[in-house]
């Protein structure tokens, strides 16, 4: 019989996605490049540039020029966008990661 650490160990998938991820490392640095997320996520800096459109277009994040960087504003009271989580603001699932009262 095969263990379940065996089993573990085929398939490869974790709780959160990539776009929750995009947005926890944003909120731990707003100022924090491009580059620099996908390498702390683990994906390249192409789809990283994409979750983040996806998020500023879903109204998730607000980019801000400021010079030749980029900074970066979490609207906390945006729902999650599946029903079943509907009734929680992002703002509880960076609080999760980030600590209660820390996010702005």
């Amino acid at each position: 019989m095969e263990s379940t650490k065996a089993r573990q160990d085929r398939k490869p998938w974790t709780f959160l996605t990539n776009h929750a991820r995009v947005l926890i490392c944003i909120a731990r640095d707003p100022e924090l490049r491009v580059r620099d997320v996908a390498q702390q996520i683990g994906i390249t800096e192409r789809a990283a540039q994409l979750i983040i459109t996806d998020l500023e277009e879903a109204g998730y994040l607000v980019r801000t020029r400021v010079g030749r960087r980029n900074t970066y504003t979490i609207n906390g009271d945006r729902p999650f966008r599946h029903p079943a989580e509907a009734d929680h603001d992002v703002q509880d699932l960076i609080e999760v990661f980030l600590g209660e009262g820390s996010f702005a």
